[in-house]
This record gives structure tokens, C-alpha cells and sequence, in this order.
């Protein structure tokens, strides 16, 4: 899943690529930029280069807008994902610390089922 996330997020589309498979003008993915929705990746000569999730954007995007979502709506829209996102991942543990916890647990069960000797 990795390979494809990275494959995905490989700046390699130049905006002319980008403006015929999203039928954008530059001037819109630009705009889209300047508003923070997007951030493409710049080359050796400060050309934007875009990747399969920036068109990715650009097209949700476009059908926000299609929906009558103006800019300030689609900004909410994203920063809301970003705070559900944030949520979900400070929610989630890694597996050290599930390892951690389940030896914190099997120590104390192995405490309480030790039979009591004291009792013989």
C-alpha cells in the first residue's frame, strides 16, 4: 500500500498535463494554490509539478464548486477532514505501545491467578 501512496504523491505532471486531464486553466490551479488548497511540488527551474493526488484535489475541488461550494466552503470542508484526521491519528497507538499495554495486562493477571501459597 506504501509503493502506491508514494506512487500517487510523485510530483511528475507539469500544469499543461494537469490543465487537459482536469480541464482547468492555469489560471483557476493557480488560484486553487494561492488559496492553500493545493501545494505542488516545484523542479530545478521553480516549475510547478503536480501528482495524481494533487489532480486529485483539483477534481474534488472542481465538483465542490459544481455543488455551489464557494472557496471559503471548501476550506472549511478541508480543514475539517484535517481535524478528523489529527483526531484519529492521536487516537491511535503504535505497536509498541499496544505490546506495552498487553504485558502491562498479562503481569497483572499473572499476579492476581498466582495461586497462594500462604494458605497451605
Amino acid at each position: 500500500m506504501k509503493e502506491r501512496e508514494l506512487r500517487r504523491s510523485m510530483a511528475v505532471f507539469p500544469i499543461g498535463t494537469v490543465m487537459q486531464l482536469t480541464d482547468l486553466t492555469a489560471r483557476q490551479i493557480r488560484y486553487y494554490e494561492d488559496q492553500g488548497l493545493i501545494f505542488p511540488a516545484r523542479n530545478d527551474g521553480n516549475r510547478r509539478m503536480y501528482s495524481l493526488n494533487d489532480m486529485d484535489v483539483l477534481l474534488e475541488i472542481k465538483d465542490y464548486l459544481n455543488d455551489g461550494l464557494n472557496i471559503a466552503g471548501i476550506k472549511r470542508v478541508y480543514e475539517q477532514s484535517k481535524e478528523e484526521l489529527a483526531k484519529v491519528k492521536s487516537q491511535s497507538i503504535s505497536d509498541a505501545e499496544v505490546r506495552k499495554i498487553l504485558e502491562q495486562e498479562i503481569m497483572q493477571q499473572s499476579r492476581f491467578n498466582k495461586p497462594n501459597t500462604n494458605l497451605r
